[in-house]
Order: C-alpha cells, then sequence, then structure tokens
C-alpha cells in the first residue's frame, strides 16, 4: 500500500504543481491581510479537497449521465483559465473581479490547485493504485500546496511591489497558454 501511495503521488504532484501555482496565489492575494491570506489557504485546500474526492468517487458516473468526455471537460477548464489570464493581463487595477471571500474556492482552489489536469491524473491512477492511495495522495498533495501557500509572505517580501507586478504579468501570460494547452489536448482527444 505505501508503494502505491508513492507512485500515485508522484503524478498528482506534477498535476497540482503547487510550485508553479505559488506566483499566481501571490497574484492573487495581493494586498490581503495576513489573516485574510490564511482564510483563502484553508478555503482553497478544503475546495480543492472537496472537489478532488467527490471527483474520484463520482466522476466517470457523472460524465457518462451528462454524456461529457474527458475532451468537454479539458475545454471547458482551458476556456475559464483563458478567460481569469486574460482580465489579469488587461486588468491595470489590482483590487479587482474576485471577492475575498470567494477567492479560495474560485480560482485558487479550483481550477488552479485542482482542475483538469488533477481530475484527469486521479481518474486514471485509480484505476492503477486503488481507490485509498489515490485519496491518500490527492490530499498530500493539496496540503504541500496549502504549506507552500503559507510561504508566500516570503515571496512577495522578496520580490517588491515592482517584482511581483512583473511577476503577475508573466504568470498570467503562462496560465494563458497553459489554458490553451488544455484546450488544444481537448481538441485533440476529439479529432483523434
Amino acid at each position: 500500500m505505501l508503494n502505491n501511495i508513492f507512485l500515485s503521488f508522484i503524478p498528482l504532484f506534477v498535476a497540482v504543481d503547487a510550485i508553479g501555482v505559488l506566483p499566481i496565489f501571490v497574484s492573487l492575494t495581493e494586498g490581503l491581510e495576513k489573516s485574510e491570506r490564511t482564510k483563502v489557504i484553508f478555503q482553497s485546500m478544503v475546495t480543492a479537497s472537496g472537489l478532488a474526492i467527490g471527483f474520484i468517487l463520482l466522476g466517470k458516473l457523472i460524465f457518462r449521465l451528462l454524456g461529457i468526455t474527458l475532451g468537454d471537460f479539458m475545454i471547458a477548464g482551458g476556456a475559464i483559465l483563458f478567460c481569469l489570464a486574460i482580465t489579469d493581463i488587461l486588468n491595470q487595477v489590482k483590487k479587482r473581479r474576485i471577492p475575498g471571500k470567494d477567492l479560495g474556492a474560485v480560482p485558487i482552489g479550483t481550477p488552479l490547485i485542482v482542475g483538469p489536469a488533477v481530475l484527469t491524473t486521479s481518474l486514471v491512477i485509480v484505476s492503477q493504485y486503488g481507490l485509498v492511495p489515490t485519496i491518500i495522495s490527492v490530499i498530500a498533495n493539496i496540503l504541500f500546496a496549502g504549506i507552500v501557500f503559507s510561504l508566500s509572505s516570503l515571496l512577495i517580501r522578496f520580490l517588491g511591489e515592482a517584482g511581483s507586478k512583473a511577476l503577475s504579468k508573466i504568470t498570467s501570460l503562462l496560465l494563458a497558454a497553459i489554458a490553451v494547452m488544455l484546450i488544444r489536448k481537448g481538441l485533440e482527444q476529439f479529432l483523434g
């Protein structure tokens, strides 16, 4: 069982990509008080965990009932991420679109921590390594993301305001590219 947990942890670690999501988290939580940021982190972890576990248990059934394919799911997730990225790139004012009370759930909890990549990976590894190892691996990766986000203030202090704004624009561009990749992979499912 320990071996299966380790083997399922690795692909989910790559899919969650807490280090890669960190600059986006910093950008989205810029200007929040420490207590507000802690609430956002907690909300994002609860949202991500609930979504991932629910999807692991019910995902295939829901897809079948609704007639949704994996390609459909990837295109929808990519479209949402693309809209968020474009809003960040074009928006000059930092106090923007997402109220603080919802920030942890959307977009941080989902689709950034647990998005199409994590959900897709989870469905694949459940059949390879089992339900319990997959759930343990998902929770461990989400906890790791929470720890990384908790240390984000060190990064903010290191970068300063100008560096943070520059990083925000760069990561928004990378997020747009990731969104396009998800859409492309979704389309490949239809064409391939």
